[in-house]
């Protein structure tokens, strides 16, 4: 089925239509979210937030871009609120921590070996990467990601993140100088 069929159908509310764009989509939106969010729970739930938003506001896609693209930044945006909002939350418990209102609870993060990169390659260098690859800018980890892992083109990053081209490139053209400097540098402690 023609992309602008299926955008027709949407728009008319099209449950089938929706099934399709939801099987196409939904493991590209899983990784998007789990490569920015870190936990393969939490990335699941946006991807169900992604596509509840996809369907319930389909009448604000104007055709600037492919579908794909939009469902992508409405993906990044999700991911993104998430992290806003892990942020303030814990800003508040730490507030609330030390004012005495709150007991001090212990944060249990999940397993190594649940996470998707582990059931790929579960070595070190993957998980030093992954550190290394969070302490990057947001905007520069985010064109990093979409450019190396799900392989779009300066173009489409372009338009997931509402910019131009040339930004997009120098955003990835910084990421790898940052991640070349912040990996040499921690294996040359490694080594000392």
């Amino acid at each position: 089925m023609q992309e602008s069929e299926l955008i027709n159908r949407l728009r008319n509310k099209d449950e089938e239509a929706f099934r399709i764009i939801f099987n196409d989509n939904q493991k590209k939106v899983t990784n998007a979210c789990y490569r920015l969010v870190n936990d393969i729970d939490i990335a699941e739930d946006l991807t169900q937030e992604v596509f509840i938003k996809v369907f319930s506001s389909f009448e604000q896609f104007r055709g600037d871009s492919q579908l794909s693209t939009w469902i992508y930044r409405i993906a990044i945006t999700k991911s993104l609120d998430h992290l806003r909002a892990q942020k303030r939350k814990k800003r508040l418990a730490i507030l609330k921590y030390f004012s005495g209102n709150e007991e001090k609870q212990i944060e249990i993060e999940a397993p190594e070996d649940q996470r998707p990169d582990a059931l790929m390659d579960n070595s070190e260098r993957m998980k030093v990467l992954n550190d290394v690859l969070n302490t990057l800018p947001e905007n520069q980890r985010i064109a990093f990601s979409l450019s190396k892992y799900d392989e779009m083109s300066s173009k489409e990053i372009a338009e997931v993140l509402a910019t131009t081209v040339s930004a997009v490139e120098s955003l990835i053209y910084r990421a790898k100088n940052n991640l070349e400097k912040k990996l040499y540098n921690y294996y040359r402690k490694q080594f000392d």
